[in-house]
């Protein structure tokens, strides 16, 4: 069996993630989160030096990119360590999910981005799937970040754009698309899997944080796409 790392979303925090873990690892040798740091406003390339320096040595393993950390995943399997053996995605892009906000990322820096009204988050990341546990560690795990760093990474996602290294990528590669995410467009999945002609998917009823809604569904998604690797 292979290990399994996970990148975490925009919040960067290990501690949305419990019941998929729990779910996901019977799959796994082990499973882990690779947490960034709450006080320091890192952008992709720091972030992705932070994830390699983690990554395991010696051991087999699926690299899962969440949200906010598909990027980071994505740039990492185009030039891979030789113990990757598989890449998994999750409701995520390799270039900017909103492109008509591009031009407004600058704005990001004074955007209220840890004060939107739990109501809204709740609305837009978790739809009807939203339970008042969920909505608590949503709300936990953003009081945790500094907000300054919150809306660093909002803008470095409004700015993302990996796509010219999607063709180093050889790896097989599974796309955890959800069937209500409200943050991201459809076009963002389309162009990953345009690109990427390896690239399976596995449509999951859920919102935009789909390992955090429908944790099941992934994880049996994942360690079904695990068990077909060399």
């Amino acid at each position: 069996m292979t290990a399994l790392v996970v990148l975490p979303g925009l919040d960067g925090t290990a501690t949305l993630h419990t019941e998929f873990l729990t779910a996901v690892g019977t799959a796994f040798d082990s499973v882990v989160v690779i947490p960034y740091p709450p006080d320091k406003a890192l952008g992709y390339a720091a972030l992705e030096r932070l994830v390699r320096a983690q990554l395991p040595p010696t051991t087999p393993f699926v690299l899962l990119g969440e949200s906010f950390s598909g990027p980071i995943a994505l740039s990492v399997a185009a030039d891979p360590p030789p113990n990757l053996v598989g890449l998994v995605l999750s409701t995520t892009f390799a270039k900017t999910p909103v492109p008509l906000l591009s031009p407004l990322a600058t704005l990001t820096r004074i955007a209220p981005v840890r004060s939107l009204p739990p109501s809204v988050l709740s609305w837009l990341l978790l739809g009807r799937w939203a339970t008042p546990q969920l909505e608590a560690s949503l709300q936990t795990a953003l009081l945790a970040v500094n907000p300054a760093v919150l809306r660093f990474r909002a803008a470095a996602a409004i700015r993302a754009n990996v796509s010219a290294r999607l063709s180093s990528i050889s790896a097989p590669l599974l796309y955890l698309r959800a069937t209500h995410d409200r943050l991201l467009s459809v076009t963002a999945g389309r162009h990953i899997l345009s690109a990427l002609p390896q690239c399976t998917t596995a449509d999951v009823a859920g919102p935009h944080l789909l390992l955090q809604a429908a944790p099941t569904e992934c994880a049996r998604a994942v360690a079904a796409f695990s068990r077909h690797l060399g």
